[in-house]
C-alpha cells in the first residue's frame, strides 16, 4: 500500500477495485487542490520507493514522461536530492518518448529537457539513463525499437512508471488506434498532439510529425503507473478516460486494466469528473448556495427549458429530490436562482451612482473609481474585456491599463522584419541593420538577440496604445511592466522572482484601486496567464495589510481559450451590437496578432472571432436560462483575498 496527501490529511488507497470509487470511475485517482502540492506528494512516493530499494540493494527503475505535467515532480526530486541527501546512483530511467528526426542538443528534444530539468541536478549515473535516441537512421529504427524493450526487460522492468496524458488521450505517443499489447516503435503523430506542441515550437510546421514511443504494452508492464493531469484543457479527455470504455481510440483507457495505477489531477482537470460536476449524481450532497446555483443551471440546460419552467418532477427524475425538500417547491427554488442570476447583470461594472446596490454586483460608492485593468499580453486587456473597459471610460472612472509582459515572443520574425525594413527605408542605421541581419540569420529554435527581442517589444507596445487611444484612454493611463520572469527570449519563462513581484506592488501601491480586473484563464497555451495571476495574487497578499485595500475589489476575466460557466459568474456585463463592433475594431489594432498568430492553442479561429462567439455564446446562455436577450455579455468572477 501507499499514501497520497489529499486535503492536507493522509489516506491511504489501494490498487483500483479496493477502494471506494464511484459507479462512474474505473480508474483510481486522486484530486489535489493544486499541481504544486500534487506533484510534490509524487515525488516523495518516488523518494520513498528509491529509498527501499537502496535498502535490499537493489537497482530502482524508473519510466520518466517529458511535457509540463512531470516538471515540478523533477524540481520536487532535486530538492530532495541536495537538501536531504536521496541518491540516484543506483536508479535506472527510461524515457517514454522522444521526437524523429530530433537532435539531442535541439532545446525542444526530451533529451534536452530531461537534463535540463532532472538529470544535470542529480548523481545518477549516466549510463544508466535512456532516451529514445531521435538521430537514429530511419532504415535501423525497427531494431533500435526491440532493443531499447531488451534493455528494459534486462533492467529488471519498469518499477514506477510518470506519465501525463494529451488530449487525443496518448500515453508517451501512443496516439489514437494504437494496440494495447504495442511495444517500443516509431509512430505518426495526430495533427491535436502537433497543434498542442506547437508553441513550444515557435509554429505547428516546426513540429516533427513523428516520434519514437514505448507502447501500451510496454507502459502497462510496470509495477506501478501514475499520470499526472493539470489544467482546464485536460477535463474532458480525464472524463472519457476515467469514465469511459477502453478503446484504442482512447489509448489512456486501456490503463483500467492495469492493477496499480492511479491518476493525480488538480481541480481544474477533475472538472468534468460526473462526482465533482454534479455530484448530486453520484451521492447525497451537503447543499451549498453555490452548489444550488450549479445545479439549477445544469438542470436548465440538460433539459433545454428556462429556470421558471423546472418543475418538481424535472428535479426528482434528476437527482434533486433532497434540494427541493430544503427548498420545499421547485417554484420556490426557481425564483430564488432566477433572481441571484439576474442580478449578476449590470451595465455598470463600475458601480450605478446614486443607485441603491443591495443586488448589484459592485459598489455604488465611491461613484468615480480608480481601476486597473492587468493585461498579461499588450492584447489580452481588449480581448477578453473590451467591451467592459469601453463602458468604464464611458462612465468616468480613472482607468489604467497595466500591461505586464511584453508579448515579444508573440511577435514572429516575419513581422519584426517588415517593421525593421520600413524604419531602415526611413532611417538608415546601423542599429536597424543588426536587427534585419540578425533576423535574416536566425537559426531554427534559436533565441531572438536582444535588440530583436526590443524591436518585437515596441511592435506591441506600439498596438497596444493605439488600441487604447481608440477607446479614449489617454497614454499617461497605460502602463508597461516588462515582467523579468518573461524576458528569457524562448518559449520557456523564468520563476516568478521578487522583481516581478515588487514591480507588481508597486504599481497598485501607486494607483490604489477600487477595482482590480485581471486573467483568470489558465487555459492560455503558454501559461503566461498563470504566472501573472500568481504574481497578482502574491501581490494581493503582500499588500492586504494596506488600508487602501479595504476598498478594493478583485474581478477576473477570462481570455481567448475558455469562458467561466454560466454558474461562475458574479458579473456579466452586456453589450450592444455597436459596442461588439467597437471591442472588434479594438481588436484590431494588434496587427501582429492577426492571420496566423503564432499561439493559436487548438482553435483556428483568430481571436475577435472566438471572442465575438464565445460573448454571444454566453448572452445566449442566458438568454436561454430565461432572462433578457442580449447581442453579447463579458464575464467576470469576484476574487476574494
Amino acid at each position: 500500500m501507499s499514501t497520497i496527501a489529499l486535503n492536507k490529511k493522509r489516506i491511504t488507497y489501494s490498487p483500483p477495485g479496493k477502494f471506494e470509487e464511484t459507479r462512474f470511475e474505473k480508474i483510481h485517482n486522486v484530486i489535489f487542490d493544486n499541481s504544486n502540492e500534487a506533484s510534490i506528494t509524487v515525488a516523495k512516493e518516488i523518494a520513498e520507493l528509491i529509498r527501499q530499494k537502496q535498502q535490499h540493494n537493489q537497482s530502482c527503475v524508473l519510466g520518466l514522461a517529458t511535457g509540463s505535467s512531470p516538471i515540478k515532480v523533477y524540481e520536487e526530486l532535486v530538492r530532495m536530492h541536495k537538501e536531504e541527501g536521496l541518491s540516484f546512483e543506483h536508479v535506472i530511467t527510461f524515457n517514454l518518448d522522444e521526437y524523429y528526426p530530433m537532435d539531442k542538443q535541439n532545446i525542444q528534444s526530451y533529451h534536452y529537457f530531461m537534463h535540463e530539468h532532472l538529470f544535470d541536478h542529480i548523481d545518477i549515473m549516466p549510463e544508466n539513463i535512456h532516451i529514445p535516441d531521435g538521430t537514429i537512421p530511419s532504415d535501423e529504427i525497427y531494431q533500435y525499437c526491440i532493443d531499447y524493450e531488451m534493455q528494459i526487460k534486462e533492467a529488471g522492468g519498469l518499477d514506477f512508471q510518470l506519465l501525463g496524458i494529451g488530449r487525443t488521450g496518448h500515453v508517451g505517443f501512443n496516439e489514437p488506434g494504437s494496440h494495447l499489447n504495442s511495444g517500443t516503435r516509431s509512430i505518426t503523430l495526430d495533427h491535436l498532439t502537433r497543434v498542442d506542441a506547437a508553441p513550444a515550437f515557435l509554429g505547428i510546421d516546426n513540429v516533427p510529425r513523428k516520434a519514437i514511443t514505448m507502447g501500451i504494452g510496454t507502459i502497462k508492464k510496470a509495477k506501478r503507473i501514475v499520470l499526472l493531469a493539470w489544467g482546464i484543457n485536460k477535463a474532458d479527455i480525464i472524463k472519457e478516460t476515467i469514465e469511459g470504455e477502453i478503446s484504442s481510440d482512447v489509448p489512456a483507457t486501456y490503463l483500467q486494466s492495469h492493477h496499480n495505477t492511479t491518476f493525480v489531477l488538480d481541480q481544474q482537470a477533475s472538472s468534468e469528473l460526473t462526482r465533482v460536476k454534479t455530484p448530486w449524481l453520484v451521492s447525497s450532497c451537503i447543499w451549498t448556495e453555490d452548489l444550488k446555483r450549479k445545479a439549477v443551471v445544469w438542470l436548465s440546460e440538460r433539459l433545454n427549458k428556462s429556470i421558471l419552467k423546472l418543475t418538481d418532477k424535472d428535479y426528482n427524475n434528476n437527482g434533486m429530490s433532497s434540494l427541493l425538500i430544503e427548498e420545499r417547491t421547485a417554484y420556490d427554488l426557481n425564483i430564488k436562482m432566477f433572481n441571484i442570476l439576474q442580478h449578476t447583470i449590470t451595465g455598470w461594472p463600475g458601480g450605478k451612482p446614486n443607485a441603491d446596490d443591495t443586488n448589484r454586483p459592485e459598489r455604488a460608492l465611491p461613484a468615480k473609481k480608480r481601476v486597473i485593468i492587468f493585461s498579461p499580453h499588450p492584447d489580452d486587456d481588449v480581448i477578453s474585456m473590451g467591451g467592459t473597459f469601453d463602458r468604464l471610460v464611458e462612465q468616468g472612472h480613472e482607468v489604467h491599463v497595466v500591461y505586464q509582459t511584453s508579448g515579444n515572443i508573440a511577435v514572429s520574425d516575419q513581422e519584426a522584419l517588415k517593421y525593421a525594413e520600413v524604419s531602415q527605408q526611413l532611417n538608415d542605421s546601423e542599429f536597424i541593420d543588426s536587427i534585419i541581419n540578425s533576423i535574416s540569420k536566425k537559426q531554427e529554435n534559436s533565441r531572438d538577440t536582444l535588440e530583436v527581442r526590443k524591436l518585437k517589444g515596441f511592435i506591441r507596445r506600439s498596438e497596444s496604445l493605439a488600441a487604447t487611444r481608440y477607446l479614449s484612454l489617454s497614454d499617461k493611463n497605460v502602463h508597461f511592466l516588462d515582467l523579468p520572469f518573461y524576458e528569457t527570449g524562448a518559449i520557456k519563462k523564468n520563476k516568478l522572482s521578487n522583481a516581478d513581484i515588487d514591480i507588481m506592488c508597486n504599481i497598485i501601491e501607486k494607483i490604489k484601486p477600487h477595482q482590480i480586473y485581471a486573467a483568470g484563464d489558465l487555459a492560455d497555451p503558454h501559461g503566461t496567464h498563470e504566472v501573472c495571476l500568481n504574481a497578482l495574487f502574491v501581490a494581493l497578499e503582500r499588500l492586504k495589510p494596506k488600508s487602501f485595500m479595504n476598498e478594493c475589489w478583485v474581478w477576473l476575466y477570462r481570455g481567448a481559450w475558455h469562458e467561466w460557466e454560466t454558474y461562475q459568474i458574479d458579473m456579466a456585463v452586456p453589450m450592444s451590437p455597436d459596442q461588439v463592433m467597437k471591442k472588434r475594431h479594438a481588436i484590431f489594432f494588434h496587427q501582429s496578432q492577426k492571420d496566423g498568430v503564432m499561439f493559436q492553442g487548438d482553435d483556428s479561429r483568430e481571436f475577435w472571432v472566438r471572442v465575438e462567439d464565445r460573448n454571444r455564446l454566453t448572452a445566449k446562455k442566458y438568454n436561454d436560462l430565461g432572462l433578457a436577450d442580449y447581442a453579447a455579455i463579458e464575464a467576470f468572477k469576484r476574487y476574494y483575498f
